[in-house]
Formats: structure tokens, C-alpha cells, sequence
């Protein structure tokens, strides 16, 4: 899967530049931009993502003069293109020639032209139209020597309730279920007398006069996103016909619920990723931090690549914070540090008209003598100076199970709560990880292409879904010596949404030696957690939102309710099993107290994992032999070296020296090690 990227990094170490859109700008712009990048150290650039109606103003009439001089000045200049097929926003001519080609909502409603995305998924007329100008693109430019990667269409999540989407979505369930009667099992239509009779009478979930029905809203969640992989897969097929070895992908946008990533990833040849921390959160140098590592998993623990971030601003939240240089250089280095090898950005030249004209890039609209271009221009210098740590692997012993199933699921109305979301369940989970200063990898539980036994400990904060396949791949990981952490909510119900039967989580319960009755929604404040196990603490924990009417069935007992409808009950339990061990979180318990901290402490030492150097707001992560220490915070910190070499390998920790391979400075690795307000080190031996 990484090869494409390995390509490429090979020959120009870290890749760097963005999005460039010469199409909104005279031509007599375009030798200034180039001379601009080769300063800044761009190696590459996306061209086309958004030309469609450039290139072809009426149908089947076509317009390359320009893309011609666009490649050819790159070329000259030494920088690739990452050339995309310009399906992502369709010319008004196509809505107006084919109204049946616009996207329709639950509601009914049909969505105009006007803006961008706007299609159907299932249009023919949209489909015919964009393999035909995605057929002259790649024909055309299959052999130019600039294009060194094909970028399919651009952040697929579109959406459609229409008559065309339910025909298909029919094909769909037929290969899924081959007959009415196992999806009427499936989707148990017998509830509400919803059976069908007939393949014709089966819709999209539209809006409805009440709740729709959960099978059939997953399904049409998980038909949603293999009908978007089918278009890229169209697009992947036109540029294979003509190019059949450079590499071929799409941008994903981390934890983004239209499409799920797992099942894509076998046809990415490269995984790209989008990322727009927000810098106004206070986690989100921790949150960051884990869509790097959903990257990284996607990516089976390979490199992979930033297709998009901001150099400064966004343009679409409701108020929207600059970030200094330094600040964007933390992020990036943050990624790198994580396995990315590409920095790359929206967009090269900041547009100055368009809904994205706010938007920052790396060049603002204000010009080259800008802090910001200043700060691309040094980044860009420094990344050359980084070019060893293309492809090394990051060092992680831990992984948090997630999948887009559960994620789907237990995000659906009629739950015992609503106020349970498991992405920020994960998230919690995550930030108190990166506190203590571990690296993880994010994995599905669902899938067998992904190996387990690799991970000391496995944590599950959000699990809500579990079939016997899954099930059984977790108890062989226990039992073979593994560690698990099982969250609340956890294996709840299967593959159709359906609840398991018996004591909860039914297909878990005798690996966890505990079991529960009753899901129940927690007042308003909370209920008081106290310790049972004295050698996890004293102070009195807080569970919120939902915990479990939960007894022991053979696990240690190490916190209960103190108060409150669960009084009594289990809280936090571990259970050996076989070779291993496992813990029970029965509640969110990331509310005042600290409790998800000592139980996340303890698990982790009981799986003999080494915590990092712990300085709040510095995040130490092993690439390789390298140590990578990022100080996220506006003042200076003091990172305990001994402490961080603990978790890396023994080579370093042998080493008489480490080198800063920015600065050049040297340390001992006795050594404490200063770092300035949002300053990076890297450290190697020598």
C-alpha cells in the first residue's frame, strides 16, 4: 500500500507544497508561483482538483492550453504533480443539461448547482461525464514526466436519497442478503410490521413520521460508503488504463462519518489524510495526535502522507483563530513524527475571491513578506534537513480499537441516552494516553487483516458493536497474553444493530468475569466512584452519562458506585483469562476525580508498557531511532531525557551523545532538555 509513497519520498524526501489552483489566476502569476515555491522548498504540488469546467466549459468541448504551460513550468522547475481527475465539482451545465444528476436529501429536497459536490452518487449522466473528463485528463497526461501521483476526485462523502440511490441500494442488499427473507431477518421488519414483500418496496431511510429503523440505516450507512468507493474505483480504472504504475488515491478526513476508511484502503495506494486542528481546543494538539494515528493504522503502520491542512486560518468554523508559524511547524512535525512523510496544504496561493477566500495558504494574498510565507519558507528548509526519517516505522506498543460500524450504530436514535458519543469517548480515552506520553495505533476490531498480537495492550473505549468473529479474535488475544481494556456501552449489539441476548456484553462477559443487566443513564452531575482496590487511590472518582447495572462473575472488583441508582455496582474490574488480563470500565469516567487516569495507569503497567517523559504538553514519540519531542505549549518546558529514552530503542539509550538534527546541538543522555514555547527537537544517536 505505502510503495506508491516510498516512490516518491525516495527521490524527493519529505513531499511538500499543496493544492495549486493557477486556474484562478492570469497566467503572468504563474512563473512567480513557481519561482516562489522552488524557494520555499516545494517538491510538490496537487493541480486540478477543482478545474472541471476549465477544462471543459460545454460538454465534450475541451480546453488544455493552459493546463499544458502549468505542467511544463513545473517540470522545468523540478516539481511534481499530484494530478487530479476533476470529478469533485461538476460544471453548471452538467445540473442544468441533467437535473437528475443533483443530490437529493432525506427530506426530499433536491440541492442546486452553484457551490460544489453537487451530485448523485448513483446519476448516470454525472458518472458518464466524469470518467469522460477524467478519460481526457489521464489520456492526455498519462506520459507527461511532471505527474508523478493521480489524485482521484477529493474528499468523497457525498450523500443521496433519491429514486436512482434506492434502486441501487436495492442491488445492494440483493448482493448482501440474496433474499427478502434473510433481510427481513436481518433488518427485523417484524417490529413495527415493516416485512417486505417485494425487492421494489424498499427506500432509503427518508424522513419518516417517527424513528426509521436501525438495520436499515446502518445498511444504508455502509451501502453509502462502498457506493463512493465504486465512483473512485471508476476513477482509479480510467487512470490505470493509461498509467499503470504511478500511484493512485483520494484524500480521507480522519474521523469522518460518510465513508469508512477500512473498507477503502486496500484501493489506496497511498493513504492521504486531511487534518484542520482547531486552534482554539485546548486537546488539540492531543486530538491531532490521534488522527495521525488513524492514518498510521490505515496505513498498516507505513508512512503516510498530509494532503491537506492550513497554514494559518480556516474560513468555515464560526470564529476563526490564526495559528503563528511555530505553531504550524509543531503540527507538521507533530505528523512527521508520526509516520507522515508529506506535508501538504490548502493551498499554494490564497485565493482572493471564491467561498474560500479567507482561507490561509502559503502564500497569504498579502504577499511573500508575510510571517507566514517567512514560516513555510523556513519549514520547508527544515524538512530537507529530515529527509532520514522518511519511512522509518513509530514505535507503539498499544492500539484503540475503532470501527465505523460501532461508530454508526451507537450514534443512532433511541438509545437509554444520547449523550454518549463514542468519538469523544475515544477521543477522552485518547488524550489521557497522550498525557502520559504513549503512542498508539487506531484499528478495527472488525476486520481479520489486521493482526492484534502485535499490541502489549489493546484499549476499547467504544465498542458498542461486536460480532462472534471479533469476539473471538479478542478472547484469543487475551488468552495468548494480551491486555484488553473494555469501555462502557461495549458489545451491545451486532452487525444489524440488533442487541445480543443475555447478560452484557454476551460474547465477552466470561473473558471480562463480569456481566451486566441493564444499561442506565446517570443523573446530572454524576455518581461518586470510590476504590475498593486502595492501591489505585483514595480520591473518589466520577462516572457520568451511563453505566451499567454490573455484577462480578469471578473479576477482582476495583471501584463501585458510591451513590446514585447504580449504588453498589461494579465500576472498574480486572479479570485474568489465560495468559492475559482484562479490564472493565463500566462508565465514563473522565469527569472529576481522575479516575480513567489511574485505571489507564494501571492497565498500562500491568501490560509492562514504559509511559514517556509526561511534561504537560510535550508529546515524545519514537520514529526509528530518532526521538522526537514537540513542546505544543506557549512557554518553555524541560522534558526529563532519561525518562523519554526509557521507551526508545537500545541503541539510543546506549548512545554517548544525541544530536538535535536541526540545530546540530549535542546532549547527553543524562541530560535535561530545554524547549522553547512551541519548539521541536530531534534527537538521533551520534
Amino acid at each position: 500500500m505505502t510503495s506508491g509513497l516510498a516512490r516518491l519520498t525516495d527521490e524527493l524526501g519529505i513531499l511538500y507544497g499543496g493544492d495549486y489552483n493557477p486556474e484562478q489566476w492570469d497566467p503572468s502569476v504563474w512563473r512567480e508561483d513557481v519561482a516562489l515555491m522552488r524557494e520555499a522548498g516545494v517538491n510538490l504540488v496537487t493541480v486540478g482538483v477543482f478545474s472541471w469546467s476549465h477544462l471543459e466549459p460545454r460538454p465534450g468541448e475541451y480546453r488544455f492550453d493552459w493546463m499544458d504551460q502549468v505542467l511544463d513550468l513545473l517540470l522545468d522547475a523540478g516539481i511534481a504533480v499530484d494530478l487530479a481527475t476533476p470529478v469533485a465539482s461538476p460544471p453548471p451545465w452538467l445540473g442544468h443539461l441533467h437535473p437528475e444528476s443533483l443530490p437529493t436529501m432525506a427530506d426530499g429536497t433536491v440541492l442546486s448547482y452553484g457551490s460544489r459536490n453537487q451530485f448523485c452518487p448513483s446519476s448516470d449522466a454525472y458518472r458518464a461525464a466524469a470518467v469522460g473528463i477524467a478519460e481526457q485528463v489521464v489520456a492526455r497526461y498519462a506520459s507527461h514526466p511532471a505527474v508523478r501521483m493521480w489524485h482521484a476526485g477529493n474528499e468523497y462523502g457525498q450523500v443521496c436519497f433519491c429514486d436512482r440511490c434506492a434502486e441501487r441500494f436495492r442491488d445492494w442488499l440483493r448482493a448482501r442478503y440474496g433474499t427478502l427473507d434473510a433481510l427481513n431477518a436481518a433488518w427485523a421488519t417484524v417490529v413495527w410490521s415493516q416485512e417486505y414483500g417485494d425487492w421494489a418496496e424498499i427506500l432509503p431511510p427518508r424522513v419518516a413520521p417517527y424513528h426509521r429503523n436501525p438495520s436499515q440505516e446502518l445498511d444504508f450507512r455502509r451501502f453509502g460508503s462502498d457506493l463512493l468507493l465504486d465512483l473512485y474505483r471508476e476513477q482509479r480504472a480510467v487512470v490505470r488504463r493509461h498509467d499503470p504504475a504511478r500511484p493512485v488515491t483520494t484524500n480521507l478526513m480522519g474521523f469522518f462519518g460518510g465513508i469508512d476508511p477500512h473498507h477503502w484502503r486496500a484501493d489506496l495506494d497511498v493513504i492521504a489524510d486531511d487534518a484542520y486542528p482547531d486552534p482554539a481546543s485546548p486537546d488539540a494538539a492531543a486530538d491531532a495526535a490521534l488522527v495521525n494515528h488513524l492514518a498510521r493504522g490505515l496505513a498498516d503502520g507505513g508512512p503516510w502522507l498530509r494532503m491537506e491542512q492550513a497554514a494559518s486560518a480556516v474560513s468555515w468554523r464560526e470564529h476563526n483563530l490564526t495559528k503563528s508559524p511555530a505553531r504550524l511547524r509543531t503540527e507538521v512535525l507533530q505528523a512527521l513524527a508520526h509516520g507522515c512523510d508529506g506535508a501538504l496544504f490548502f493551498q499554494w496561493r490564497q485565493a482572493r475571491s471564491g467561498p474560500e477566500r479567507f482561507h490561509s495558504a502559503m502564500l497569504p494574498v498579502a504577499g511573500a513578506d508575510t510571517a507566514v510565507h517567512e514560516g513555510v519558507r523556513r519549514l520547508g528548509a527544515e524538512l530537507r534537513a529530515l529527509r532520514g526519517l522518511v519511512g522509518a516505522p513509530v514505535h507503539r506498543r498499544v492500539a484503540l480499537l475503532w470501527d465505523w460500524t460501532s461508530w454508526w450504530a451507537a450514534t443512532q436514535v433511541a438509545l437509554p441516552t444520547a449523550r454518549l458519543d463514542p468519538l469523544a469517548t475515544l477521543q477522552a480515552w485518547h488524550r489521557e494516553l497522550w498525557r502520559l506520553g504513549v503512542v498508539v495505533d487506531v484499528v478495527p476490531a472488525d476486520r481479520d487483516n489486521v493482526a492484534l498480537d502485535g499490541y502489549d495492550l489493546l484499549l476499547a473505549p467504544a465498542q458498542y458493536v461486536l460480532d462472534d468473529d471479533a469476539a473471538a479474535r479478542l478472547d484469543a488475544y487475551v488468552a495468548g497474553g494480551g491486555h484488553l481494556v473494555w469501555g462502557p456501552f461495549g458489545g451491545v449489539a451486532d452487525g444489524s444493530s440488533h442487541l445480543h441476548v443475555g447478560r452484557s456484553p454476551a460474547l465477552l462477559r466470561h473473558v471480562l468475569g463480569v456481566s451486566a443487566e441493564e444499561w442506565v443513564p446517570l443523573p446530572d452531575g454524576g455518581s461518586s466512584v470510590v476504590w475498593t482496590d486502595t492501591g489505585l487511590g483514595d480520591r473518589p472518582g466520577t462516572a457520568t452519562v451511563l453505566g451499567e447495572r454490573t455484577r462480578s462473575d469471578g473479576a477482582a472488583v476495583l471501584a463501585t458506585y458510591d451513590d446514585g441508582p447504580l449504588a453498589g455496582c461494579v465500576t472498574v474490574a480486572h479479570h485474568a483469562y489465560g495468559a492475559g488480563r482484562a479490564w472493565y470500565v463500566g462508565a465514563d469516567l473522565t469527569g472529576p476525580g481522575g479516575a480513567l487516569t489511574t485505571v489507564l495507569r494501571a492497565a498500562l503497567d500491568g501490560a509492562g508498557v514504559p509511559l514517556g517523559g509526561q511534561v504537560p504538553g510535550v508529546e515524545t514519540v519514537w520514529r526509528g531511532a530518532t526521538l522526537v519531542a514537540v513542546n505544543h505549549t506557549g512557554h518553555p518546558a524541560t522534558l526529563d531525557l532519561p525518562a523519554a529514552l526509557a521507551a526508545g530503542p537500545d541503541v539510543v539509550r546506549a548512545a554517548a551523545g544525541l544530536t538535535d538534527a536541526l540545530t546540530g546541538s549535542r546532549y547527553r543522555p543524562a541530560d535535561t532538555l530545554p524547549l522553547a514555547p512551541h519548539d521541536v527537537v530531534v534527537l538521533g544517536a551520534g
